[in-house]
């Protein structure tokens, strides 16, 4: 069984983008992502940017935090 959702992404490059059934076919499934505009949000975080903001902005014991007490 496949886990992808044929009819959903006909749906979406037919109505959405007005292909024709023959172009949406044709596409290659990088094409027809970026058609469907995947990858245009944020990239997510990776783990060098965490440690990048975990050393700029570190968990300091007392300070002032609204009186929440982390450890």
């Amino acid at each position: 069984m496949s886990a992808i959702d044929w009819p959903a992404l006909m749906r979406a490059a037919i109505t959405a983008r007005g292909l024709s059934p023959s172009a949406f076919w044709a596409l290659t499934p990088a094409e027809l992502m970026l058609i469907l505009g995947a990858g245009r949000g944020a990239r997510p975080l990776g783990r060098a940017r965490l440690d990048e903001l975990a050393a700029q902005f570190p968990d300091v014991k007392g300070a002032d935090d609204g009186g929440c007490d982390r450890d």
